[in-house]
């Protein structure tokens, strides 16, 4: 039986102010690259209307067990949002190029 159940996606401040960040830096470089990056971010993100869980948690040391999902943007971006009841938190939106080792410590 196929869930057609929304979840309502709650982006942090934190995460926006981490995409803020990441496109910024991007179209210094290149404006329509950066333009197209965020588009992308941000239609993955709002995927997490539909099945959530499909992402497997993000697991560290120090992460307390299955409190994150973890959702992988072409190469470089790693999601980490939480489901609680029928809404999605999203928390972090991490530059896997950049060290995030302060995140599980």
């Amino acid at each position: 039986m196929v869930s057609n159940s929304k979840y309502k996606v709650i982006v942090s401040d934190r995460a926006k102010r981490m995409l803020g960040t990441h496109i910024r830096f991007m179209a210094q470089v290149n404006k329509e690259a950066a333009a197209a990056k965020k588009k992308e971010i941000m239609a993955a993100m709002r995927s997490l209307k539909q099945m959530p869980q499909r992402f497997p948690y993000f697991e560290e040391l120090y992460i307390t067990p299955n409190k994150y999902h973890k959702m992988f943007i072409e190469k470089w971006y790693l999601v980490l949002y939480q489901i609680q009841d029928d809404t999605v938190y999203v928390e972090y939106i991490l530059d896997c190029r950049k060290d995030y080792s302060w995140l599980i410590k």
